[in-house]
């Protein structure tokens, strides 16, 4: 399992260790990926893997589909873009249905 949010796309990225003696040694840091069910009006309970500020972002933004549909598709990773063509898809079909 890959250390990737799956709607932002933030990544392992990686430094130094800088010592009281200036002495440099490579480090990682990891994004803080919580396990996380979001409720979608559509799609019910979506379970994803996302990192804490990506739960802010979605909660700023009204929820999870208010977030994908204001989200152009070149910021959506494949995952968050496959789930923004699910809802696309849900929501025309609920639509469809209702007419």
């Amino acid at each position: 399992m890959a250390r990737r949010c799956d709607l932002t796309g933030k990544t392992v990225q990686a430094g130094n260790n800088v010592s009281h003696a200036n002495n440099k040694t490579r480090r990682r840091f990891l994004p803080n990926l919580q396990e996380t069910t979001l409720l979608s009006d559509v799609l019910g309970n979506v379970r994803l893997r996302l990192s804490t500020r990506a739960i802010r972002t979605v909660e700023h933004n009204g929820g999870l589909d208010a977030f994908l549909l204001s989200q152009t598709d070149s910021k959506l990773t494949p995952e968050g873009l496959a789930l923004k063509r699910r809802l696309e898809r849900a929501t025309a079909k609920r639509d469809a249905k209702a007419a």
